[in-house]
């Protein structure tokens, strides 16, 4: 659940570093928090896009939990 749950900003994060990266190197221009910002703004997008999937599947499996408990 935790890999379903962060693989969208984890792949973000990968998808925008690289191409920030790639940019970076095309222009020679090695500043780290040029590469910051731009992830962490898509990131911040990712998260307010995917937030309701995320709390429904958080929430979901521990109502599942907790059922699973009174069963025992």
């Amino acid at each position: 659940i935790t890999l379903k749950i962060s693989s969208p900003i984890l792949f973000t994060a990968l998808v925008v570093g690289l191409i920030v990266g790639i940019l970076q190197t095309t222009t020679s221009i090695q500043e780290p928090t040029i590469a910051f910002v731009p992830k962490l703004l898509a990131i911040f997008i990712v998260i307010v896009i995917f937030s309701s999937w995320m709390i429904q599947t958080m929430t979901d499996y521990t109502r599942n939990l907790f059922l699973m408990i009174e069963k025992f």
